[in-house]
């Protein structure tokens, strides 16, 4: 028993000496590519590009919040953005990761560096996953496999050019790359038969981490799985493994796939396969394409799995093929998008091919290195594709070098040099492909500054001036992201998601709200009915904090008994409507607005300036994708003086002794208290109310009041009134989470049947078997243990 003991302790330090090396290698490519590109944070180059910058880090800056307490709203509702959304579906889309709240230890204007280690973090982990994964998978036999082949093909999965380039400023798809080896691993116990409880966890922590690549991450450790044991048993105990891991994360997946339903639609796209050239280039480091697929591996990677060819080893070479041909077929595109092309890079599964194509290799060298026969034939059929890309121009000169440093250094056959020269053309090749993608990114897509003295002033001016919810404060015009009340504070109306609601966005739109990201991205609406009918009370304009200017609606008002508006056209008369009085006016015949009136002007599609005298605005319009806002141009002071405007602007003059005298009457009506909690809110009416009761934050399904659904008032929250209702309490309940709960409910109890069914399975088995085994004698069980690589987990 000692002789199988020490073997099974040799193989687990070795296990562990891999991944550690994987881990390793990993975090030094990439703050090696970074500090050569000198960007954050070793350099001045910024890092947050995209939605890094304008989604990421915001919502990471609200979890920020909540975790220490200081956030308006929960996990369910977010009082901070967009006039009052949902929050479940965000927190389920970006932050349910569990290396997430490590950002509550870092100070909060110190945030993107916090997720700048928690990406280091989450890539190194995949890369030790891996690297712990591929023993398990198919054992190495004999000693002719070194220990640290496992750590260097599992830095070279973490390393791929997908995570390089695409999921290091997405960082929820890095939890993807660590699902596929986790899965891939729940894929060995279930084809051994063990671990029934630990399997179905491990789906679920996927599955919730990330849905998106977890379901990507799914599809390829299924393929996994029928490829190493195609047996129906074998699969349909997977198949329930999934089930019930995806029925315990059913209140976080519920949500957020409605919350889909009702978002703003995004663009719609059709799938264009991307060129043979192009995919060639892409097997190289240190190229970039945002419209196609990221291909690199570290150069020897594919190198080995070609070698199985000349050993008349098919099955592997087969399945990546198979997988890297699926991503140019649109059904099959289509299959593993969740069948629907995504907006912005359409080969998001290129992780699952890196993976499946380290294992590939993995295969081939489990049983000992290829001999140089077939190595040179890997080389060759590597080297023939690579030459496609020739006629490519995404192809780089330190690409091609280190490209071909890849081929050389897999003939190397001596062991002790082995080691350091795969390590050092690896980190060279990730590193040099992570610094070309910092600089690529950089000069295609649009990036954002990280956290200044500014930010924090800006964020203090906001913290003291906070009433809520007597009234709100907003982090106003100009914006540095679109997520800025969750950076700065406040209460604010702008908000950009995929899951920005379509009912938020129409009726900012029918209000005359600006926009980008084709209308997921709403912008702060600075104008004084809007803020009248918002509870605006002070608002950031060019950074300095300004009071809006007389009282202002409260957050809850009554209407008076009638029908809803119903919007057109204008968004001046929209405003009227919704505000229940007239408080524009239009220009004289002559153009000019009466002296004391303010200018407005309404151009949705001009880029360019707009002027009324000496006071000059910026406007960008280019519908659908860029919408210009409603934008004040001054007082009128000089008689006769017309603004000089876009040739389909709209000028309308408001009046603000009208909009005060609006804005009295709807305090004088409004209930007496109104509560607010972190779901919703109570409010107590006057005697006799009637009408219509209006919560100044979008009709988003899932209010309830007094138990039964919200109605719509413009797009806003609503209660119908009635004479002898003396209160009123709405709550808001995400669609989606008592289904996701009675889901998950449901699976606990099927996981624990499933777990008993499966050790009474055991335990009769090793009955039914026990009588009839032999003595076996102490060295030849540890031989046996040893030529198996015990499996136990």
């Amino acid at each position: 028993m000692n002789i199988r003991n020490s073997i099974r302790t040799g193989f687990d330090r070795g296990k562990a000496r891999a991944s550690g090396l994987a881990a390793l290698l990993t975090v030094v490519a990439l703050c090696a590519g970074d500090a050569v590109a000198t960007t954050f944070p070793f350099g001045h180059h910024r890092r947050s590009v995209n939605d890094l910058g304008n989604q990421f880090l915001p919502f990471h800056a609200r979890l920020w919040d909540l975790l220490h307490g200081r956030a308006d709203g929960g996990l369910l509702l977010n009082w901070q953005s967009g006039w009052g959304t949902s929050f479940l579906p965000d927190l389920a889309t970006y932050l349910t990761s569990p290396f997430a709240p490590l950002v509550a230890l870092a100070p909060r204007a110190d945030l993107a560096y916090a997720l700048y280690a928690i990406t280091l973090l989450k890539t190194a982990t995949a890369a030790a996953a891996m690297a712990f994964l591929l023993p398990r998978l198919r054992p190495a036999t004999g000693d002719r496999t070194p220990w640290w082949a496992p750590g260097v093909l599992g830095a070279a999965y973490g390393l791929c050019g997908w995570a390089a380039l695409e999921a290091v400023y997405n960082p929820m798809w890095m939890d993807g790359l660590i699902a596929f080896p986790l899965l891939c691993l729940v894929g060995v116990w279930v084809r051994e038969g063990r671990r029934p409880l630990l399997g179905p966890l491990v789906v679920a922590v996927c599955w919730t981490a990330n849905f998106y690549t977890a379901y990507m991450a799914t599809l390829g450790a299924a393929l996994v799985l029928i490829v190493t044991a195609p047996r129906w048993r074998v699969i349909l105990r997977g198949a329930l493994t999934v089930l019930l891991g995806v029925g315990l994360a059913t209140p976080v997946l519920v949500p957020v796939f409605l919350g889909t339903r009702y978002a703003y639609p995004g663009v719609v796209r059709d799938f264009a396969p991307a060129g043979g050239a192009d995919l060639a280039a892409r097997l190289m480091p240190a190229t970039y394409g945002f419209s196609t697929p990221a291909l690199f591996v570290f150069t020897a990677v594919p190198v080995l799995a070609a070698s199985s060819l000349f050993r008349r080893r098919w099955l592997w070479p087969a399945v990546v093929t198979g997988v890297a041909l699926s991503f140019q077929f649109g059904p099959t595109h289509l299959v593993w998008h969740v069948f629907a092309t995504p907006n912005g890079s359409p080969y998001r599964q290129t992780f699952v091919l890196a993976g499946v194509l380290v294992i590939a290799a993995w295969a081939a060298v489990a049983d000992g290195p290829p001999d140089r026969r077939a190595l040179l034939g890997g080389v060759a059929v590597v080297g023939v594709l690579a030459l496609g890309a020739l006629g490519s121009g995404e192809a780089t000169p330190w690409g091609w070098a280190l490209f071909a440093a890849g081929l050389a250094v897999v003939l190397v056959r001596h062991r002790r040099l082995a080691l350091p020269l795969l390590a050092a053309v690896l980190v060279a090749q990730a590193a040099a492909t992570t610094a070309w993608g910092n600089k690529e990114r950089l000069r295609r897509l649009d990036d954002y500054p990280p956290w200044s003295a500014a930010d924090t002033r800006r964020a203090d001016a906001l913290d003291r001036a906070d009433g809520w919810p007597a009234y709100r404060v907003d982090s106003g015009r100009p914006q540095t992201t679109g997520n800025e009340p969750m950076m700065l504070g406040g209460q604010g109306g702008s908000y950009y998601s995929s899951l920005t609601p379509d009912v938020f966005t129409r009726t900012m739109a029918a209000l005359g709200a600006g926009w980008t990201s084709r209308g997921r991205n709403l912008q702060s609406l600075d104008n004084p009915v809007t803020d009248a009918l918002f509870a605006v009370g002070a608002r950031l304009r060019d950074g300095e904090l300004v009071r809006t200017g007389g009282p202002v609606a409260p957050l809850v008002t009554v209407r008076p008994p009638g029908p809803p508006p119903v919007y057109g056209s204008s968004p001046f008369r929209n405003q009227e409507l919704l505000l229940g009085a007239r408080v524009y006016e239009p220009p004289n015949p002559s153009g000019a607005c009466r002296v004391g009136t303010e200018v407005f002007l309404w151009a949705p599609d001009h880029t360019g300036r707009a002027s009324l005298g000496d006071h000059t605005v910026k406007m960008r319009g280019q519908l659908p994708k860029w919408r210009a806002a409603l934008v004040s141009l001054g007082i009128q002071k000089v008689p006769g003086l017309k603004a000089r405007i876009p040739v389909k602007g709209e000028v309308a003059c408001l009046d603000h002794a009208r909009l005060r005298a609006a804005v009295a009457a709807l305090r004088a009506t409004a209930p007496t208290t109104v509560d607010v909690t972190s779901t919703g809110f109570h409010a107590t009416l006057r005697p006799g109310t009637t009408g219509t009761l209006v919560l100044s934050s979008p009709s988003i399904p899932g209010w309830h009041c007094d138990a039964r659904p919200a109605d719509s008032y413009g797009g806003l929250v609503a209660v119908p009134l009635t004479p002898d209702r003396h209160e009123v309490t709405c709550d808001f309940r995400p669609p989606g989470l008592r289904l996701g709960l009675a889901a998950a409910g449901a699976s606990v109890p099927a996981l624990a049947g499933w777990v008993l069914w499966e050790r009474r399975r055991r335990r009769e088995s090793g009955r039914e078997v026990e009588p009839a085994k032999a003595p076996m004698p102490q060295e030849r069980e540890a031989t046996s243990s040893a030529a198996s690589g015990d499996r136990r987990v």
